[in-house]
């Protein structure tokens, strides 16, 4: 029998946040972090990571760190450690569980509460049980932090998870962030505007909320992620394996599919990021195995499951206009969202290596999207308020000494969908608490970094 798997995202812990296998630490994958000028991140986002944070904080800790890494409690983590894979409500036994593990991780200091609705298992969670968790977190000053149930016309709809985050923040008295914003796929290109509305609104009504985003016209995610139906990764008796081969369940399967990679705009938009496939479209792949893109992607989830292959997914699914239009919102913070992978290894998306300086670089120096000053508010002192990262994010008296000395000239993303672990480059000297970490543009040994909590 095949393990089960859930469709979070290929690595739990994204940037801005630590690399997937070393936390930042003296290897090399910390380095385009620094690069681009990031200072502090967080882990556990999209509802996925650590439950016992007491235990991430002595990781990261031993053998040290290279930047500042808050944590948040991850809902969807919370929830698999109480419900499985279970595709139903949280009796109030199993809520009360829940609420007492986002309790014990926001008393040890998380900034707030994660939560990836679209992925499973979060995708099961009803609202209500969102909210209150969410109003746990907000006792200690925490914030909710969410990849929002449907960015697309998957479930809910944009508009309609956007919503959801608004009433989530509405009924839990907490501060809202829709992270990595987006209009994902043509079917929904243009809703930027209403999203802008709805947010508006709530603001206007008194509620605290926000949004962040990547500067790039793809996102990424996996194959399981993009194309899977969440009811295929559902239950304690069944997987995704065994309804792959079940004649009864493998027709609705890849029915599902193929309206999710429509959703998607089609294979020729999904690049492949691993394995030996990892460059190339899944269109491509599926063309020289003379078999359709849903087969394949099938055939690929098999293949990684053996040892071989990849699963993760860049998709090219958004439209510059909605991309503009967000980035222009005075709410709006700058992210990277990537995973940070080992130097040479896989084929990811380059908004790990290259997010902070494209969005200076492309949006203000050559586009003129926003001005420098929104952009750099954007990347340090908004988010900086907006979690409760006392005395980081401005250059103060008193205030920690995470400090850039940037050429604006030369900071530029190198890093390409095509060669995508370039590093990122102008950034003469970088200083964490107070410690060089660049050193006249070249990069130190200092693990100056600390594993932070929240203030209360």
């Amino acid at each position: 029998m095949r393990p089960a798997i859930t469709s979070s995202p290929a690595s739990s812990i994204r940037t801005p946040t630590p690399c997937r296998r070393c936390c930042a630490t003296s290897c090399a994958p910390r380095s385009p972090l620094l690069a681009q000028g990031i200072t502090t991140i967080f882990a556990n986002p999209d509802g996925g990571g650590a439950v016992d944070l007491a235990d991430q904080r002595a990781r990261i800790r031993d053998p040290g760190v290279g930047v500042n890494v808050g944590t948040f409690v991850p809902h969807g983590s919370v929830r698999r450690s109480v419900l499985g894979m279970q595709a139903r409500e949280a009796t109030p036994e199993e809520l009360d569980r829940m609420r007492a593990i986002v309790r014990d991780g926001m008393d040890g200091g998380a900034f707030g509460l994660s939560s990836g609705l679209y992925y499973s298992p979060g995708s099961y969670a009803p609202t209500g049980e969102v909210v209150e968790l969410a109003r746990v977190a907000a006792e200690f000053g925490g914030v909710y932090q969410s990849h929002i149930r449907d960015e697309s016309d998957y479930s809910i709809g944009l508009l309609g998870a956007v919503d959801e985050v608004i009433e989530i923040s509405r009924g839990s008295g907490i501060t809202g962030v829709i992270t990595h914003i987006k209009a994902l796929g043509p079917r929904v290109w243009g809703q930027s505007a209403d999203v802008i509305r709805h947010i508006e609104a709530a603001r206007a009504e008194g509620l605290e909320v926000y949004a962040d985003q990547y500067p790039y016209e793809a996102s990424g995610t996996s194959i399981v992620g993009a194309l899977v139906p969440r009811w295929a990764l559902a239950g304690e008796g069944g997987n995704l394996y065994e309804r792959m081969e079940d004649p009864a369940e493998r027709p609705r399967l890849v029915a599902e599919m193929w309206e999710n990679l429509d959703r998607r705009g089609g294979a020729d938009r999904l690049m492949l990021q691993g394995g030996p496939d990892g460059g190339r479209t899944l269109q491509d792949v599926a063309d020289d195995r003379g078999i359709d893109a849903i087969e394949t992607a099938l055939a690929l989830l098999v293949e990684a499951l053996d040892g071989g292959g990849g699963t993760g997914l860049t998709s090219f699914n958004m439209h510059d206009d909605d991309i503009a239009r967000f980035m222009s919102q005075p709410w709006m913070m700058t992210s990277s969202d990537g995973s940070l992978w080992v130097p040479g290894e896989g084929h990811p998306h380059p908004r790990g290596f290259g997010a902070f300086p494209r969005r200076i670089r492309k949006y203000v120096l050559e586009e003129g999207v926003t001005t420098l000053e929104q952009a750099i508010h954007a990347m340090t002192a908004l988010p900086a308020r907006i979690y409760g990262i006392e005395g980081r994010g401005v250059v103060e008296p008193g205030a920690f000494a995470d400090i850039l000395v940037v050429d604006l000239d030369g900071f530029r993303d190198t890093a390409t969908y095509e060669d995508p672990h370039g590093l990122a480059e102008g950034v003469e000297y970088a200083l964490v608490n107070g410690t060089l970490a660049i050193d006249a543009g070249r990069f130190t040994d200092a693990l100056a970094g600390e594993a932070l909590v929240k203030a209360r």
